[in-house]
């Protein structure tokens, strides 16, 4: 089923078609057709509306007699958990030289970054039926039938081994009051030489009680069997789940866009894009670091420290000798960033303010250039 505006088509595994009437919603298509349970495999690869559409089920389809898979697959991206600190998990820098975007999901859980190498997959269920451990052994159970040489195996902590050392697969879940759903990554051809560089933090000094990620040495499924591909992986998991719970075999494509037919669905992807979900959720966290300034031959270290709460400055003291920039220039600098969003374009342009209010000579100008160069760069 092709969940677009106009006539929608359904298409099962035997090649035969049927035609949903135009302009239903999701949730009458799903109570026409998928009263026990359904496949779904997204057609969109955009991360926040895919994210949208796993909330939108969540929160609009009445799970507690049917079950869901979802299938999808995202271009580049950095998926932190609800409760963690971007600035902590990931090298926010790097990204933005690649533009690779950052998207907070609304399940706890790591840092993980997709690209379309990855498979994420999202079991949805009654809060009462929900059960990670099944849905695990659905997903290396379909891995063992497709290569009967895998060595894959679910732990303790719901990841997946493969060869028992690399992890190709973490978990997160969102427990809501009626519904909830548990959702896996599994690495098939994800590009390593961008995931570990991104999953670095280049920020120092941070102190903070956000749910930290741990790291573990992981490999793609395609490293130890060059045949595999994501597209016979999401069949032979869909195949999995069909027989596991007595579904026809059939998988649907949605997409995640398609307002008519969810309603309220943009509304939810561009609320996942706002700076004040992003970053302004991070739990309060504190930055104390040093770091050295240099001017021609003089050479200086400046000691930062800032509180910050929702993603905004609350205190703020840069702290320098008074010969390399006089102590008035630098506690004016401190006040105008109470209040600040912790992000390097924000402080460039009251950096900008500050210098066309403050009379300045071009040395100190210069000076007060590269202390704000090197402050945002800690964001």
């Amino acid at each position: 089923m092709i969940l677009r505006h106009g006539v929608h088509v359904y298409a099962n595994t035997r090649g035969c078609l049927r035609l949903i009437r135009p302009q239903s919603t999701f949730s009458a298509v799903i109570e026409e057709h998928g009263k026990a349970g359904l496949v779904l495999q997204s057609v969109s690869t955009d991360i926040y509306e895919n994210l949208a559409f796993e909330d939108w089920v969540h929160d609009h389809v009445d799970m507690q007699d049917r079950k869901i898979l979802f299938l999808w697959r995202n271009a580049s991206a950095v998926v932190i958990g609800r409760h963690q600190n971007p600035w902590q998990e990931c090298n926010l820098p790097l990204m933005r030289e690649r533009g690779v975007p950052l998207a907070r999901r609304r399940s706890g859980g790591g840092t993980v970054f997709q690209d379309l190498g990855n498979i994420n997959i999202t079991f949805f269920t009654s809060k009462r039926k929900y059960d990670r451990h099944k849905n695990l052994n659905i997903v290396t159970s379909a891995l063992k039938k497709l290569r009967p040489g895998l060595d894959v195996h679910a732990t303790d902590r719901f990841d997946i081994l493969l060869n028992q050392d690399f992890k190709i697969s973490g978990t997160a879940a969102k427990l809501g009051r009626a519904n909830a759903y548990h959702h896996c990554t599994l690495l098939c051809a994800a590009d390593l030489a961008l995931l570990s560089p991104v999953l670095k933090s280049t920020c120092r000094g941070i102190r903070s009680n956000a749910t930290p990620s741990v790291p573990s040495p992981v490999k793609n499924l395609v490293d130890v069997d060059p045949t595999l591909d994501c597209d016979s992986i999401m069949e032979a998991v869909a195949s999995q789940y069909s027989e596991e719970f007595g579904l026809n075999g059939s998988v649907m494509l949605v997409d995640p866009t398609d307002e008519l037919c969810l309603p309220g669905i943009r509304k939810m992807a561009t609320e996942l894009q706002k700076w004040e979900w992003m970053f302004g959720k991070t739990p309060k966290f504190s930055v104390s670091t040093c770091f050295e300034v240099s001017y021609e031959a003089s050479t200086t270290k400046v000691r930062l420290n800032m509180d910050v709460k929702n993603g905004i400055i609350e205190t703020c003291s840069i702290e320098l000798p008074q010969d390399w920039l006089p102590s008035a220039v630098c506690h004016e600098l401190n006040a105008v960033l109470v209040g600040c969003k912790f992000c390097p374009s924000e402080v460039a342009v009251l950096t900008s303010a500050v210098l066309r209010t403050t009379p300045l000579n071009s040395e100190l100008e210069t000076k007060m250039n590269i202390l704000c160069q090197n402050v945002a760069a800690v964001m």
